[in-house]
């Protein structure tokens, strides 16, 4: 609608945001509009009007439809009234329609209880004459001893006395329950009396037919009817046996044991040739009788042991005896079994058989008897052990008529576990308890005995120390001793008994085998290292401070890598197993490494020029050692990255010692700072190493360079410098004494520390010594020059210089485990091969897997 006089359209009333006083503004915006004031009141009155209309029209059309929905309602509910009444009628006459039929039917259902009441009336009057008449048959049949029908119809009145259990109330029917368990016992008495007198008069073929029809009749009495014929059966046919072989008599003793079994394998021939028919089958009499005299003979053995370990002479059974008692023992409940296990027969004596069961059938039926008395055999054991050990020491490493071969061992070593094994099949038969475990712990003592009075002997006996021929067969021997110690705890451990299986353990050994291997590895490394003396000493003779220039590499470099080559050929062709080839490579680098640094030690002074050629020296030698690892590989053969890494590493030590020498001396400060970045520590007395080893003496040159190297490490930028480095400090510029080493006493006595740069961080050292070291170089007659120092990290003292005067021969041999007589250095030497041997079983990343089993499948405990 337009607008009239300015006024707005009504329509803005029904707007949802409506504001009478924006609308009124609006409207009257001017003073003028005023006027049309009343056209406004009007129009809004007219408005007002129409809806007050229209909302009464709603009201209107809204209230009808209202009242018709309420009648509507009033009107369901009537209906719903209604209905309910209905189902009301409807549930009355259902209950009146069940009590007409109920009393319709109440006579049917009382006819049913009666017919089934007389049913069981006459089923049970049937059953009770039935029962009469099968007791009173029973009876004249038991008079006439006709006891097979007596067994069919013992049967039917037991069966038919159950359905009367409930009825003994009743005086007729307990009278008649009380007949028949007379009857039973009757037929129990006269039975058991049948076969006492057929038995006692010798009349058993005669009536054979009538006892087995009577075992018939004890089959039918039940199960202890039946125990009890067949316990006096065994009493009967053992008696003659208890009297004749009673434990204190000449016949009881254990001289006789094997009358016993001869005794009781004639009674099974009689059992089979005339009882075996008299019993049925399923009642195993003969299994019974066995078992009987099993417990028999058990109970006299136990007697006789008991009397045997009281003797007045003080002396135990003779321990050839009681194990011939045994295998005769073994033999006879392994026949047993054979007879009455269904086909499950135990093995022999010298047969392991690990995966059967402990005990079944007859297995230790009788033998058990001996397990108590088992620690003689095993203390016999141990002394015979203790006898081979110094027999194998005496023995060669190799017998003088059979050629060397890379997979050879000592033939020792196989004789050694094959007694061990035949010693532990017999014990395992014997027992599975503590026996078992004295055992595997005797054998753990001797194998300590082995590795370190035997094998480390081999490696330690001469002075020049082995050929390369016996060092590889002592790692060889080594190898095979520690894999098959691992199948024999495996083995002993599924034998014995569950709750000793935690405390057989033969690690330490397997790690005393795996330090011998170690130590075999280092004396062929010391074959390599005698060989390379002639470079070092031409390294030495060279004039380091008066080098003018660098040329190509020096000459001893050409001498040393050809000698290293040569040798380590030869070495790495016998070595069949990758991960003792990768050891052997990794030693001989870190050996050489550390050689070279005593001889830069011994060469001192060195110029700038010296360091700077030593430094090339360096490279190629670097250049040479990462062709060890592919010296007998197929020509094209890529070299293996992980020893390349480990050569780089090695090698490595070396460039911060040479960079250092490099450096002239003026300026001062850059010598200092060189030290700091290349050595990076705040050790006076290696700064001084590496102004000695330049060739700068003088104190006042000393002094000025010393104060500059303290003020420069004291600076907030070399706060994070560490105290020491260890290789500086290492080092010996002094001349040091040659210590003689390689002998077994020597080895025994060196106590003092050392460190091996194939060997990681958390290898503690303490208690090895310089054991490891002397013993795999050998070097009692190591060739060297009155200038050069001892191995890096060994400091010299005078412990060094007694142990070698001490290290004259090997100790004698002897039957003792304590060789030498000074039971803490052999304990000493043992932990410090474990200690090792541990080590290389862990350092499977620098070995490429040295010292696991991958191979065990190739070497069985077995082998020969």
């Amino acid at each position: 609608m337009q607008q009239t006089n300015g006024i707005a359209p009504l329509d803005a009333l029904d707007s949802v945001d409506y504001d009478p006083i924006d609308h009124l503004n609006t409207l009257f915006s001017h003073p003028t509009t005023l006027s049309a004031v009343p056209q406004v009141g009007t129009a809004l009155r007219r408005h007002q009007d129409e809806l007050d209309h229209d909302i009464s029209t709603l009201v209107r059309t809204q209230t009808d439809p209202d009242a018709d929905s309420i009648q509507r309602i009033q009107d369901a509910k009537a209906e719903l009234e209604q209905l309910f009444a209905k189902i009301e009628g409807v549930r009355a006459r259902a209950l009146e329609a069940e009590r007409t039929i109920t009393e319709m039917t109440a006579d049917i259902k009382r006819l049913d209880s009666t017919k089934k009441n007389l049913t069981l009336s006459m089923t049970a009057l049937k059953r009770l004459q039935m029962l009469t008449t099968a007791y009173e048959q029973l009876r004249g049949l038991s008079h006439s001893r006709q006891y097979r029908e007596c067994a069919h119809l013992l049967q039917a009145v037991i069966q038919l006395m159950a359905h009367f259990k409930s009825y003994r109330s009743i005086d007729q029917i307990a009278a008649l329950s009380k007949n028949v368990a007379d009857v039973q016992r009757e037929l129990l008495e006269q039975v058991c009396g049948d076969f006492e007198v057929t038995f006692a008069k010798g009349e058993v073929q005669q009536k054979r037919g009538v006892l087995a029809e009577a075992c018939l009749v004890m089959d039918a009495l039940g199960d202890q009817a039946r125990s009890r014929l067949v316990t006096w059966y065994c009493n009967t046919q053992l008696r003659e046996y208890r009297q004749v072989f009673r434990g204190n008599d000449e016949a009881g003793s254990l001289d006789n044991i094997a009358r016993r079994y001869s005794w009781f394998n004639r009674m099974l021939k009689t059992y089979d040739a005339e009882h075996a028919i008299l019993f049925p089958p399923q009642w195993r009499v003969n299994e019974m009788l066995a078992n009987a005299f099993c417990e028999t003979t058990r109970d006299d053995y136990k007697g006789i042991l008991q009397r045997s370990m009281r003797r007045t002479d003080g002396q135990p059974p003779d321990v050839n005896l009681l194990l011939s008692c045994l295998q005769e023992t073994l033999d006879f409940e392994h026949s047993l079994e054979r007879r009455f296990a269904s086909g499950e027969s135990r093995s022999s004596i010298d047969t392991i058989t690990s995966s059967e069961e402990k005990r079944h059938g007859f297995s230790q039926a009788i033998s058990e008897a001996f397990e108590p008395y088992l620690s003689i055999w095993v203390e016999s054991q141990d002394k015979q052990l203790s006898t081979l050990i110094p027999k194998y020491r005496q023995q060669p490493i190799k017998a003088a008529d059979e050629e060397f071969h890379a997979q050879l061992v000592i033939p020792s070593s196989t004789e050694l576990f094959h007694h061990y094994r035949v010693t532990f099949a017999q014990c395992a038969k014997l027992s599975t308890g503590t026996r078992l475990l004295e055992l595997s712990q005797t054998f753990g003592r001797y194998l300590d005995a082995y590795s370190q009075q035997v094998l480390f002997y081999h490696l330690a006996e001469k002075t020049g120390g082995p050929s390369v021929e016996g060092a590889v067969i002592v790692l060889n021997t080594a190898d095979y001793c520690y894999q098959t110690t691992n199948q024999l705890e495996e083995k002993i451990k599924s034998r014995i008994d569950d709750d000793l299986q935690d405390k057989v353990d033969m690690q330490s050994q397997a790690d005393a085998f795996m330090g011998v291997a170690s130590a075999a590895v280092r004396a062929l490394v010391h074959k390599t290292e005698i060989d390379c003396e002639p470079a070092w000493r031409e390294m030495r003779a060279v004039q380091w401070s008066k080098m003018d220039s660098v040329g190509d590499q020096s000459g001893y470099v050409s001498i040393l890598l050809q000698r290293v080559k040569d040798r380590s050929k030869e070495i790495l062709r016998y070595l069949h197993k990758p991960q003792y080839a990768r050891a052997y490579c990794d030693n001989l680098v870190d050996s050489i490494t550390n050689t070279y640094i005593n001889n830069i030690a011994a060469s001192k002074p060195i110029s700038e020029t010296g360091a700077e050629q030593m430094l090339l020296d360096s490279y190629v030698l670097k250049k040479g050692f990462q062709e060890l690892a592919t010296l007998n590989a197929e020509p094209g053969t890529p070299p293996n990255q992980a020893f390349i890494k480990r050569v780089n590493q090695s090698t490595a030590k070396l460039d911060p010692l040479l960079k250092t020498l490099q450096v002239r001396s003026s300026p001062s400060e850059a010598l200092v700072q060189a030290y700091l970045i290349h050595i990076r520590d705040r050790s006076e007395p290696n700064f001084r190493k590496i102004l000695e080893l330049k060739g700068i003496t003088r104190k006042p040159e000393q002094s000025h360079l010393m104060e500059l190297f303290n003020a420069h490490k004291s600076s907030s930028a070399n706060e994070s410098l560490q105290a020491t480095n260890p290789l500086i400090g290492s080092l010996q510029l002094s001349a040091q004494p040659t210590v003689a080493a390689g002998t077994l006493q020597a080895i025994k006595d060196s106590t003092l520390p050392t460190s091996s740069p194939s060997l990681p961080a958390r290898f503690d050292p303490s208690n090895f010594g310089t054991a490891l070291m002397n013993a795999a170089r050998d070097a009692g007659d190591r060739i060297a020059s009155p200038h050069l120092g001892v191995a890096a990290g060994i400091a010299p003292s005078a412990h060094n210089t007694a142990a070698a005067s001490r290290a004259t021969s090997p100790p004698a041999p002897g039957g003792d485990m304590d060789m030498n007589g000074d039971g803490e250095k052999v304990a000493s030497l043992n932990e410090n091969l474990k200690n090792i041997g541990k080590f290389f079983r862990r350092d499977v990343g620098s070995f490429g897997g040295f010292g696991r089993r991958e191979d065990a499948s190739r070497r069985s405990l077995d082998r020969k």
